[in-house]
């Protein structure tokens, strides 16, 4: 249960990071091309252009790196602190590149503005492709990925401390007869189980007493003197009453008095 939960959970955070990847090559490739036809053609580039290109261009290493160290330290809290640090990071660095390209969330239709300037969506930038129309929908693609990196780095943040929880129950239950002594920390008794700790407590007690003597393990006496007092060495049958002489009952069942003959050669 533990090894296929935890290997479900770092499938997830791959998926994840991938995503991320995905979303800052696009806007990494869009904006290398556009600060490439910027510098071709000798047009001014503006602040924000090379800042979305350094976000991006950092994201892209960043998720790589993301994806490396899952396979090896995932869920070390080390490391994870360090990945929910760079997330909130990258959730207000994509905030930024959202605000940047806010222009493409519009219809891309009449008068446009984008990176190389304003102008009608169907004229070409200095009388060369792209077009103005062109280039609003590239800032509309890197607007909308944009937003869906932000979500996912909220994810990867959240998850990055479920993997330190769930590495964290492995080592502190271990191999156990709840999970055949295999890994992990046992299974949990319905849905509802994988969101609350299960307490577990010890099988034995070092303070516990012994458990007392059953009656049908004691036999039968008229003196608690004689309970359960184990047969001596040379005794006849495994019987025997210190409190008894041969030939004379010492406690009679009938409970009345009996008279009492002194043995030969007995002196009180």
């Amino acid at each position: 249960m533990g090894a296929k939960a935890g290997f479900a959970l770092k499938l997830l955070q791959w998926f994840i990071r991938g995503i991320q990847f995905c979303c800052s090559a696009l806007i990494l490739a869009l904006f290398s091309y556009f600060l490439a036809v910027l510098t071709n053609r000798h047009l001014p580039i503006p602040t924000w252009t090379r800042a979305v290109e350094g976000i991006s261009g950092i994201g892209v290493l960043y998720t790589i790196l993301g994806l490396l160290l899952l396979c090896c330290l995932a869920g070390h809290p080390f490391t994870s602190f360090i990945a929910i640090v760079l997330d909130i990071c990258f959730i207000g660095a994509y905030i930024y590149v959202a605000s940047a390209t806010r222009a493409g969330a519009s219809s891309c239709t009449g008068t446009v503005d984008t990176v190389f300037g304003t102008g009608r969506a169907e004229d070409l930038i200095n009388n060369q492709h792209p077009t103005y129309r062109q280039a609003c929908q590239m800032e509309t693609a890197c607007f909308a990925v944009s937003i869906v990196a932000i979500i996912f780095f909220v994810f990867s943040a959240l998850f990055e401390v479920v993997l330190v929880r769930h590495r964290r129950k492995e080592r502190r239950f271990g191999p156990s007869p709840a999970n055949n002594y295999t890994s992990g920390y046992g299974s949990r008794r319905g849905i509802f189980g994988l969101f609350r700790r299960r307490r577990t407590a010890d099988t034995t007690n070092s303070n516990t007493l012994p458990e007392h003597t059953h009656p049908d393990q004691m036999r039968q006496s008229y003196n608690t003197e004689t309970t359960a007092v184990g047969p001596e060495a040379g005794t006849y049958n495994g019987s025997y009453n210190k409190y008894q002489h041969d030939g004379q009952v010492a406690y009679p069942e009938t409970g009345t008095a009996t008279s009492h003959t002194q043995p030969a050669g007995y002196r009180y």
